[in-house]
């Protein structure tokens, strides 16, 4: 298997009230909710599959137990956070050993523990992005996950078109308790290929990346 690197599309500043939140755009369920995302059922259950195996492996680690796993599309996200540079480093190893993984985006911290208050309030503003999504007329709200870690949203996920996924990292962005939004909701290219959004005018330089549109 052949490690792609994640192919970074656009960073937009989203206006919020305290400061901006960054949208980064890289890129089982029963068969009746699969048959209503852009994901076909087949691609749902690699998913699962490949989030059983890494959870399965994790888990068997010291250390892995803050570590939390999501799959869409073949990218894996990684968050969470463990003690040392070296834990970060062998969950993004076994998340690479998935048959089905054709991406790993490691966004584990490492740092101590956060505690339960942590956990709690991180889970509140995922509920918050998820309901933001759910009552938006323009985002299917089944074709994404969410995942919050200290304050940050990770949206994953496979668009419709470019417009519905700008339109869910801005409905994110607006909930409360979020601090900033990293998109690697993705698209499904000519070919009928899940593939990370690359937009028309893609910016060559990492410091242009840092533009955009904001407050």
């Amino acid at each position: 298997m052949t490690r792609s690197p994640l192919a970074l599309g656009l960073i937009a500043c989203l206006p919020l009230l305290s400061g901006c939140v960054t949208a980064v755009v890289a890129g089982v369920g029963a068969v009746g909710v699969t048959a209503a995302q852009e994901r076909t059922t087949g691609e749902a259950l690699d998913d699962a599959t490949a989030s059983n195996e890494i959870k399965a492996k994790l888990l068997s680690i010291e250390g892995m137990g803050e570590v939390d796993v999501e799959v869409a599309g073949g990218l894996v996200l990684l968050s969470g956070r463990v003690d040392t540079p070296e834990l970060k480093f062998e969950a993004e190893n076994f998340a690479w050993t998935s048959a089905n993984a054709d991406d790993v985006a490691n966004e584990i911290k490492v740092e101590p523990p956060g505690g339960l208050g942590q956990n709690a309030s991180d889970e509140l503003i995922s509920a918050r992005v998820r309901s933001r999504l759910i009552g938006s007329s323009s985002v299917q709200s089944l074709n994404f996950n969410v995942e919050t870690y200290d304050g940050v949203v990770y949206l994953m996920g496979v668009a419709r078109s470019p417009e519905e996924l700008q339109k869910a990292a801005e409905e994110a962005s607006y909930a409360g308790g979020v601090k900033q939004v990293v998109s690697y909701i993705r698209l499904r290219n000519e070919r009928g290929q899940i593939v990370p959004y690359q937009p028309e005018s893609a910016p060559t330089e990492t410091n242009d990346l840092l533009g955009g549109f904001g407050n």
